[in-house]
C-alpha cells in the first residue's frame, strides 16, 4: 500500500513540475534564460570544448524545444563560445522532447534511441547532424558534471521513474 502511495505522489509531483516551473522560466528575459544556458553547456561541456570535440556544432544551430514548460532555444558554438538565441525556423536540427525524457537522458537512465523509437524524442532536420549531437550526448559522463547538476538531474530522475514504475 505505501509503495502504491509513493508511487500517486511521485506521479502527482511530477505531473505537477512543468506546471509550476512554466511561468516563472516565462517571466524571466530570454537574454538571462540565454546566459544561464550558455553557462550550464560550458560547464558540463567543458571536457569536449577542451579536446576540440565540438567543431562539428560551430556554425551550425541545433534547435532545442522542451515542450512541457514551453522553452525553445537553439544552440551554436563561434569560437569556442557557446551561442544561445530564442529558437527560430532556420535550425539545421532540431531536437523536441518533453521535460520528463530530457531529464532520463541526462541522468543516463535512458537511452535518446530508446526515446527516439518511442516518439517521445523527435529529430528533425540534418540527420547526419542529429546523430553526431545524439552521440555526444551520450559521451558525455554523468559522474563528471558539477556536483550540483548531477544530485538534482539525478533526484528528479528518480522521481521521474518512481512516478513511471508499473504497480
Amino acid at each position: 500500500m505505501s509503495s502504491l502511495l509513493s508511487q500517486r505522489f511521485a506521479q502527482q509531483a511530477v505531473n505537477a513540475i512543468p506546471k509550476i516551473v512554466t511561468p516563472p522560466i516565462q517571466l524571466v528575459p530570454f537574454r538571462f534564460q540565454a546566459r544561464l544556458i550558455e553557462s550550464m553547456l560550458s560547464l558540463v561541456l567543458k571536457e569536449q570544448m577542451d579536446d576540440d570535440e565540438l567543431e562539428f556544432i560551430e556554425g551550425h544551430w541545433v534547435g532545442i524545444k522542451i515542450t512541457d514548460l514551453s522553452l525553445a532555444f537553439d544552440v551554436s558554438i563561434l569560437d569556442k563560445q557557446w551561442q544561445v538565441r530564442q529558437h527560430q525556423s532556420d535550425v539545421d536540427v532540431c531536437f523536441s522532447a518533453d521535460g520528463q525524457s530530457l531529464v532520463l537522458i541526462a541522468a543516463m537512465e535512458e537511452d535518446p534511441d530508446t526515446l527516439f523509437f518511442q516518439r517521445k524524442l523527435c529529430i528533425e532536420g540534418d540527420t547526419e547532424l542529429g546523430l553526431e549531437v545524439k552521440n555526444l550526448l551520450m559521451e558525455v559522463e554523468f559522474d563528471k558534471m558539477p556536483a550540483a547538476v548531477r544530485h538534482a538531474i539525478s533526484q528528479l530522475a528518480g522521481l521521474i521513474k518512481a512516478a513511471n514504475q508499473t504497480p
